[in-house]
């Protein structure tokens, strides 16, 4: 899986109230014009956001919310208080709505359950909570530390909370579960101190599709600010989004196949990414994901992002080309170190630096094809067929950094 994602991809953000529509067709399209495959559905808790934890001074209301805002009485906005005891019927059709459409264009969804990057960052984000008690009528939600975020609601800290969010990640189960294109994510960047609820969310998760026609992957991802990456490869998650220790950002590690990685450019920069990074992952044997600024509604956005979003579908094309559920990361086996393989029938090398690569091609017997790939453009340049059985240099057709594949033909 390849693409990107924005923030306001099902909730509706924006800087009145309410929020303007956001054009979730179109967006589509720009997904599939760059030839990705995968999006993620941001989920934010507050109803209002700042940006001013991003270096920019805005303010965005969300809506809608899973839970209906009927009072009696009035939240501190001003607005009738939710009942966390029912469900807003548009929020869920909205979730299975934007599942289906991306799923009839073949891209997967990361379902994000509960958001916890606001609740440290965004000035006054326990006001704007619907688990803070002032805001609902079921006297949901403390905060005991009293240091105005309500952190605790991630914590297991109180049962009566956590009866509330299971009842919510159940709900969005039963919306969404026979959906085949549907990943979850338990959380995006929570504070350290909720790894227990995230690892009991995510084995409540499990739990609840046990019994359903489908079982779907649940994720974690880095844990903001503080976590570490171990803490997601103990999880019981089926897939993970580490932080950049370890070299993600530039010469990431190899995958080893106990957790499927998805490395996302919002857990490494927050904005952030270039075009190596993209197929270095990708010959790592790790899944490359670009948080995008988009259209600029959310926060800035850059001319400089469409190459990396080029490169992503490109990553993309090739995976498609190449046998790659039989190819796994075999560094040692290209003077680059970025190599995916199934030695003896088929290679994929990464230049970063352009120039030529020396590739051990032992295991191959017989006459090799070479094709070549433009990184950023995706053109398909043919290479003259070489002889396996040892180690070969080849050579790069083009200027820049450049993707080479080799393999025997049947």
């Amino acid at each position: 899986m390849t693409g990107a994602h924005t923030w306001n991809s099902l909730q509706d953000m924006g800087e009145t109230d309410p929020p303007a529509a956001f054009d979730w067709n179109g967006y589509l399209d720009f997904l599939g014009k760059h030839n990705h495959n995968f999006v993620r559905l941001w989920r934010w808790e507050l109803t209002i956001w700042d940006t001013k934890g991003n270096g920019e001074n805005r303010r965005h209301y969300c809506a809608p919310q899973p839970w209906p805002r009927t009072g009696p009485g009035e939240a501190l906005d001003g607005k009738p208080k939710f009942d966390l005891s029912r469900f807003d019927d548009e929020y869920f059709a909205r979730l299975r709505s934007r599942v289906e459409s991306a799923g009839r264009r073949g891209i997967y969804v990361s379902v994000m359950l509960f958001e916890g990057w606001g609740m440290q960052f965004v000035e006054n984000a326990w006001r704007a909570h619907p688990f803070n008690p002032a805001n609902n009528t079921n006297g949901s939600g403390s905060d005991p530390n009293g240091e105005g975020k309500g952190l605790d609601v991630h914590e297991l800290a109180d049962p009566q909370m956590t009866a509330v969010q299971e009842a919510y990640v159940r709900k969005v189960v039963d919306t969404v579960n026979d959906l085949d294109n549907v990943l979850y994510e338990i959380s995006n960047e929570n504070h350290p101190a909720s790894t227990e609820w995230q690892y009991h969310m995510i084995r409540f998760l499990h739990d609840c599709e046990r019994t359903k026609p489908e079982q779907h992957p649940v994720g974690m991802t880095f844990q903001f600010k503080g976590g570490s990456n171990q803490t997601l490869f103990d999880s019981p998650a089926d897939w993970i989004s580490p932080n950049p220790d370890g070299g993600y950002t530039d010469n990431p590690p190899a995958a080893t196949g106990s957790k499927v990685i998805l490395s996302d450019t919002d857990h490494l920069w927050g904005i952030g990414g270039n075009v190596a990074w993209a197929w270095k992952s990708f010959c790592r044997g790790l899944n490359p994901l670009f948080v995008d600024p988009y259209d600029g509604t959310i926060l800035n956005t850059d001319s400089k992002w469409e190459t990396v979003r080029r490169a992503l579908g490109h990553v993309r094309t090739m995976s498609e080309r190449v046998a790659l559920a039989s190819m796994a990361p075999q560094g040692g086996l290209a003077s680059t170190h970025y190599c995916l393989a199934d030695p003896g029938k088929e290679y994929l090398v990464y230049l970063p630096d352009g120039g030529e690569v020396t590739a051990n091609l032992t295991a191959a017997t017989g006459t090799l094809a070479v094709e070549w790939m433009h990184p950023v453009e995706g053109a398909l340049t043919p290479g003259d067929a070489i002889a396996g059985g040892a180690k070969r240099t080849l050579k790069a057709p083009f200027d820049g950094d450049a993707v080479v594949r080799v393999w025997r033909k049947p």
